[in-house]
């Protein structure tokens, strides 16, 4: 099986321009191509994650990854998928950002010997001259066919911005800039930008006469339809003092029956073949085709021993031992307690484990909560001073939500 027929058979392409063009280029291994990151946070989170693994799997392949990195592009913000405008940041903070990402990308591509590229769009937006560069492209773009795109309609109802209305055309005016610098022949990118990325392969067209391509990734999406990658404390980041390794490998352990299988087909580099085996696992062999998928993924961002520690500490919480080292934690201190105690509620809470006092009552009332082994039955709880006998208290949420409350 080649490339491109791996990548649909791992359900992981959603549109192309031109299909027998692309999988030409990229079974070939001549496929160029680029993939746009914003540099909106200073770490990749796990929507990032399908992209690396895409320019992993066709870099392995021979072709060439160019990861383009939106400092110019990121001064706007990209409307798709929004309800609101993006916050402005400053050029301090996007420099800041970017070499960030930078740091994370290597550990999925390799940039040696000219085998993948790393630019950064602000090298040529940024000095943009505005009246000529409505000269240059400004009558290769339609004004009716923009307003028809999905990521502009999405927001018309709101208010979209005409800071924003530029994006299209700054996106696409990158893969023409890669055409010309890079010999850059093909843009792959989410399913929400697929009506940027032909924007791109348009103005190539209209101002040099070539063919450029485009293929969208399909989302990462649960089996209710929501993106996946977000946790009631927010995204699932792939820096470590963000997320840690034991966080991010409970994420994937604790995925649905539904999506799990999905996930280590679009996610993991493990053969379609020994995937499909677990195709008829259930009860306790899909909890461990859980944990395959958490292995793998934790192997793949923080490295092969964070991996052991992350599946160690799990195993030892499940059986009940007390190895609590890579638990995740929250630090409360002695001035937090009143007469010695904190509700048990409130310290839920701030760990981000409920999101409010109700829903911490109901799951109490359900007997689903546990401190350091016994399960708490009074929704008016709270923790002591002998409760951190250690100098921290485990609190269990449900069979597998651990959480380490540390008194400082």
């Amino acid at each position: 099986m080649q490339i491109y027929e791996e990548l649909v058979a791992r359900g992981l392409i959603a549109q192309v321009t031109d299909e027998n063009e692309i999988r030409d280029l990229i079974n070939n291994g001549k496929a160029v191509f680029y993939i746009g990151f914003d540099p909106t946070a200073d770490s990749l989170h796990v929507g990032h994650f399908m992209a690396l693994c895409l320019m992993k799997r066709l870099q392995m392949a021979g072709n060439k990854p160019i990861a383009l990195i939106g400092g110019g592009t990121a001064m706007i913000g990209d409307p798709s998928g929004r309800t609101d405008m993006r916050q402005m940041m400053t050029k301090e903070t996007i420099q800041h950002n970017c070499d960030c990402f930078k740091k994370q990308m290597s550990r999925f591509i390799d940039f040696s010997d000219g085998k993948a590229l790393m630019v950064n769009n602000a090298d040529w937006l940024l000095s943009l001259n505005y009246v000529e560069l409505l000269r240059e492209v400004g009558a290769c773009f339609s004004v009716n066919n923009m307003l028809r795109a999905e990521c502009y309609k999405q927001r018309m109802e709101k208010g979209l911005s005409f800071l924003e209305f530029n994006y299209m055309i700054m996106q696409s005016y990158d893969f023409y800039s890669l055409y010309q610098r890079c010999g850059c022949n093909m843009q792959f990118g989410g399913d929400d930008q697929w009506s940027n990325m032909l924007g791109g392969t348009e103005l190539i067209r209209k101002k040099l006469g070539k063919d450029a391509y485009a293929m969208t990734i399909t989302l990462l999406l649960n089996s209710e339809g929501k993106k996946m990658g977000k946790t009631q404390k927010g995204a699932v980041w792939l820096d470590p003092g963000k997320t840690s390794p034991y966080e991010f490998y409970q994420y994937w352990r604790n995925v649905d029956d539904a999506d799990v299988l999905k996930c280590l087909r679009m996610l993991t580099f493990l053969p379609l073949e020994e995937i499909e085996t677990m195709a008829a696992w259930q009860g306790s062999e899909l909890n461990k085709a859980k944990e395959i998928l958490a292995f793998e993924l934790t192997r793949l961002v923080h490295g092969d021993d964070e991996a052991q520690k992350a599946q160690q500490t799990a195993k030892a919480l499940f059986a009940g031992g007390a190895d609590s080292e890579n638990m995740p934690a929250t630090e409360i201190t002695k001035a937090d307690l009143t007469d010695g105690a904190i509700a048990l509620i409130d310290v839920m809470v701030k760990a981000g484990l409920i999101k409010s006092k109700g829903e911490g009552r109901r799951l109490i009332d359900q007997g689903g909560v546990s401190v350091n082994d016994v399960k708490v039955t009074d929704a008016f709880a709270a923790l002591t001073a002998a409760d951190f006998e250690k100098g921290y208290a485990v609190i269990k949420k449900g069979k597998k939500v651990f959480h380490k409350i540390i008194l400082a």
